[in-house]
């Protein structure tokens, strides 16, 4: 901690307590509708997932039968807590919602979870919506920077620094002073959870990571409406998150630029329906194989040369047991990429442990390239060596996947791919779908966040 910055923690909250739209810049604000949409289609491209329909039985089991903040994959009202859990869930479990690459953190599905559902309930603006979410992407990033690659090393930042985000979003709409919304983080901190582990096993609990850090963000906001107080440093305390979670945490990154560095601008949309570690490699040996004309069957090796961080969480999965876990294999998404021309839901549904993906899959290794390794998390390089038949070994490199602020998705292609993961499990058809993208293009000027798929 610098001694310029004393209080961080408070810093950070006063910031979200205090954001009004004027604050955000037009283009900043254009960005939050393009995230609000491919969020949307996420969570609509969870319908029918095991888990998330495990996670919705559960909650709605403990929660009102009707309510007004939209389940959009069931078409049914809720409690604002029950709603941002369901969401929250269905929107990770596709692997094609956002990733802030600096803290490699998914700020969608736990700050649009809980603000939709939280500005439904209040009857809030388009602009209240769009404000709250921008705090909440702003404060959950910060947290997930400051809290280093030691932290992702052995937590899901999302879990983690997902807490932080969700309380922000959410204390913003309750209008939170600055003083509660420190508690706020406080309660939320306290709270934050997310291991790995669980990728060893095929286990489900990404999508459970992601309702946990809605509702328990949506929860400590309340609950410092309501007097309930946190620690007041529970971000750079002696015992707080970085004190338990990180050995490089970094505490001017909670407060560096605020303001003025718009982090959610810098959000970086998924093109490949799988864990963004794999997307680097995934565009460049495409690269190589569309400048060489090649097929599949014409290579016989490929070396991903990747940061530690794509080791630490991809290398525990050698042989997939299920689409979501194929989704975190390097060897079966560049499989899916060279067989396909692209690593998509169908293509994964498909086959994902058909007999030539994992004949492929299996030419696949990742090493650690200092590189690429240095430049990690702030820029995710794609570099590749490709074996021939023939004797060749050809390189790939890119230095900005498909989907990152250089190399973004169009209005166009974000619709497009809205469509397509509405489409997925019959979410909504393409005629809603044109009414929620119209919508959200004029976010800004509702009067009042309503039910979109509900009567």
């Amino acid at each position: 901690m610098t001694p310029a910055e004393p209080h961080p923690s408070r810093t950070l909250a006063t910031f979200a307590a205090t954001l009004s739209a004027a604050d955000i810049p037009a283009p900043v604000q254009r960005r939050t509708e393009d995230l609000l949409l491919d969020w949307f289609g996420s969570v609509l491209a969870g319908k029918g997932a095991r888990p998330v329909e495990a996670i919705a039985r559960f909650w709605l089991s403990q929660g009102p039968t009707g309510g007004p903040s939209e389940i959009l994959i069931h078409r049914r009202g809720s409690s604002p807590l029950v709603a941002a859990a369901i969401n929250a869930a269905a929107s990770h479990v596709a692997e094609q919602d956002d990733v802030h690459n600096g803290s490699v953190f998914h700020p969608a599905a736990v700050g649009f979870a809980p603000a939709l559902a939280v500005a439904q309930a209040l009857g809030a603006t388009g602009r209240d919506l769009l404000v709250a979410a921008v705090a909440g992407y702003e404060v959950g990033i910060r947290v997930g920077e400051f809290l280093g690659r030691s932290h992702y090393k052995v937590f899901h930042t999302t879990g983690t620094a997902g807490s932080l985000a969700a309380a922000a979003a959410t204390g913003r709409l309750l209008g939170l002073p600055p003083d509660a919304m420190l508690h706020a983080f406080g309660s939320a901190g306290t709270q934050a959870a997310g291991l790995w582990e669980f990728l060893r096993d095929a286990a489900d609990s990404k999508q459970l990571h992601c309702a946990h850090a809605a509702t328990t963000g949506l929860a400590a906001a309340y609950l410092a409406a309501d007097g309930f107080t946190g620690a007041r440093h529970i971000l750079e305390g002696p015992q707080g998150l970085a004190a338990g979670m990180s050995s490089d945490a970094d505490p001017t990154r909670l407060t560096a630029g605020l303001g003025t560095r718009w982090a959610t601008a810098e959000t970086s949309f998924k093109f490949h329906a799988a864990c963004r570690h794999t997307h680097p490699a995934a565009d460049a040996l495409l690269q190589v194989m569309r400048a060489h004309r090649l097929a599949a069957s014409d290579i016989t090796q490929v070396t991903a040369r990747v940061h530690q961080g794509a080791i630490d969480v991809l290398g525990p999965v050698t042989d997939p047991q299920t689409v979501h876990q194929a989704k975190f294999s390097m060897g079966t998404v560049l499989a899916m990429a060279a067989l396909h021309g692209q690593a998509g839901l169908a293509e994964f549904d498909a086959d994902y442990r058909a007999a030539r993906v994992c004949a492929f899959r299996d030419k696949v290794q990742m090493v650690l390239d200092a590189e690429v390794d240095a430049a990690y998390p702030a820029r995710w390089i794609g570099k590749v060596e490709v074996r021939t038949l023939d004797g060749r070994v050809l390189a790939g490199r890119v230095d900005e996947p498909k989907g990152d602020p250089g190399n973004t998705l169009s209005r166009a292609e974000l619709e497009a791919k809205a469509q397509r993961l509405a489409a997925y499990r019959d979410g909504a058809s393409e005629a809603e779908m044109r009414r929620v993208i119209a919508r959200i293009w004029a976010l800004a000027d509702a009067d009042r966040v309503n039910g979109w798929l509900t009567a």
